[in-house]
Parts: structure tokens; sequence; C-alpha cells
């Protein structure tokens, strides 16, 4: 695990979207941002994070609307019904803020992947339909597709990673159509199965890892 700065971690509000900094003393130029799930912080994917890229800089970013004693991304109406303005105005905010951070800390895009966890991977899939080229590499965990009307996207530059888990009986019926939705505007989709239910573990942290490692191919498997 990389060691860590002085200053490293601490919360920053000086951005549209509230968000953690971590800078690895040795740092590979990976760049890794962090999206949360629902009801919990922006510190929920850190370890993770560095399970899959202890060299990478970390932005671990903190959603903007209040769920219990956590937060989430979007106002939902039911777990599988969004509020469709909430989406789109947070979508919008967010592609705002990738921006702001990139220029900010000086990040390169070529190097940045977005790694989402259910509630926050929706998030990253909206951006990526409503902002064609911003996200060209993406990590989705437990995802679902949460937009009713999809604009035109053209995806043909992007890499995209869905891993559904066996036993999330509410969240895994969904991946499939995300699976299509994003291979039919063009983006390079690998679609793999964890055995396990929605909460995400060390066989995720695995296939993430070998992911960016390799090759930029087009796969649909399941693991």
């Amino acid at each position: 695990m990389a060691e860590k700065t002085p200053e490293d971690g601490f919360l920053r509000c000086d951005l549209a979207f509230s968000y953690r900094f971590y800078m690895p003393v040795k740092p590979s130029g990976e760049c890794l941002f962090l999206l949360h799930g629902s009801g919990v912080d922006e510190t929920t994917l850190v370890a993770l994070g560095r399970q899959i890229a202890p060299r990478a800089v970390l932005v671990a970013v903190r959603g903007r609307v209040a769920q219990e004693d956590g937060f989430r991304w979007f106002t939902r109406i039911t777990p599988t019904r969004f509020e469709q303005e909430s989406v789109r105005a947070e979508a919008n905010a967010f592609a705002d803020f990738i921006n702001k951070a990139v220029k900010r800390h000086r990040l390169d895009f070529s190097r940045m992947t977005f790694l989402g966890y259910s509630n926050g991977a929706n998030l990253v899939s909206s951006v990526m339909l409503m902002h064609p080229h911003l996200i060209e590499r993406a990590a989705l965990l437990r995802p679902m597709p949460v937009l009713d009307d999809v604009p035109p996207a053209e995806l043909s530059r992007a890499r995209v990673l869905i891993i559904a888990g066996a036993a999330d009986l509410t969240y895994a019926p969904f991946a499939p159509a995300l699976v299509s939705l994003l291979s039919q505007h063009g983006a390079e989709v690998d679609a793999r199965i964890v055995p396990s239910g929605h909460e995400f573990g060390d066989r995720d942290a695995a296939i993430v890892r070998q992911w960016l490692a390799g090759p930029a191919v087009i796969v649909a498997q399941a693991t």
C-alpha cells in the first residue's frame, strides 16, 4: 500500500462536489475517480481503490443528495426508479466537476479511470451517455441503467467493465440492459459476474486490476 503524504485525504470543498485527494509518495501517473454507493460517503471506496492501483492518485468524491447518515448521487423514487431531473442535473454538475478537478490537480485524461459502485456506478454511466468522450474508461460495480430517455452518444473510444453479483437479486437482472445500452452506443464492454450479492470484495478488486492491465478488447463473459 502506498504511503501517505502529510495532507493526504483531507476533505476539500472548493469545487461543486466535496472530495478527498490522495497522492501516493511515488505516483504512477494513473488516477482513479471513486464514486461511492448509497447511504455512505466518499471514504467507502478508498481501500478498494488502493487495492486495485496502489500507486494511483485517488479522487474520492461525495454525492450531494443526503440519505440516512450518508449520501447518494441523485434522488430515487423506488430502489430501481429514479427522479430523472435529479439524475440529469447531477450528471451535468459532475461533468463540470471532472473538468475542473483535472485542471486543478493537473491530471492526465488518458490515464483516468472512473470506479463507481451501485448508485455511484449509475452516475458514471449517465455522465458517459450525456457527455460522450469525457469518461473513456470506467469500472462499474453492481450497476443498472437509470436514464429513461437516452440521448444520442458516440462511445467508440470508451472501455467499460461491468461486474454484477450473481446473488444480487434486485440489481443484477438489470446489468445486461446496461451492457447492451453501452455496447449499442459503441463502447467496448467487458461484462463479468461474481459469486456475491450487492456487496463488493476482493474478487472485484482482482478483476478490475486485471482489466486495467489488459488490452482494450471487447469481451462479454461471466467468471
